[in-house]
């Protein structure tokens, strides 16, 4: 028996197109776009928390911890900006926000930030030391490709990124 024949057919993955039968170029795509947008937010905050901890001499901890908090910060703040000025209420932006950005963020902020522990010399590195800007490039590249797939699946689901497309 296949259920799709029982599925409504204005449900949210049908009506946005994020269906698992969904083009596999138009989904990809999509969580492409949706990963580069998670990788902004996730790139301001790491590289200005790693920028202020480093350069206040903070210990690794303290130092990703600043950059994960802000990751999430920045992440939720460029999901929530349009949405806000679609004129939605702000506790929808906030639940949108987190459904929208939750998972890919985490997943980034992991893979990221145990690049930049394993990586020799990567968080004792200087902010004017190549190896603290190649690392940080090489850890944000790598957790994007990792991310992409995790959202391709997510939104052929009508989850994570594809619950805000209805707003735009």
């Amino acid at each position: 028996m296949n259920t799709d024949e029982h599925r409504p057919a204005h449900d949210h993955e049908t009506a946005h197109g994020h269906h698992a039968s969904a083009d596999g170029a138009t989904l990809t795509r999509t969580a492409i776009q949706a990963t580069l947008h998670c990788l902004t937010g996730c790139a301001i905050g790491e590289v200005l928390g790693l920028a202020i901890a480093t350069a206040l001499g903070w210990g690794d901890m303290a130092s990703i911890a600043l950059a994960v908090a802000l990751a999430f910060f920045f992440g939720y703040l460029l999901t929530s900006l349009p949405l806000l000025r679609s004129g939605l209420p702000r506790r929808e932006v906030v639940r949108l926000a987190l459904a929208a950005d939750t998972i890919s963020i985490t997943t980034m902020e992991v893979i990221d930030n145990l690049i930049m522990l394993v990586v020799p010399g990567a968080m004792a590195a200087g902010l004017g030391d190549p190896l603290f800007w190649g690392a940080l490039t090489a850890a944000l590249f790598l957790a994007f490709w990792i991310t992409v797939p995790i959202n391709r699946w997510l939104i052929a689901r009508g989850r994570g990124h594809a619950v805000v497309h209805a707003h735009h």
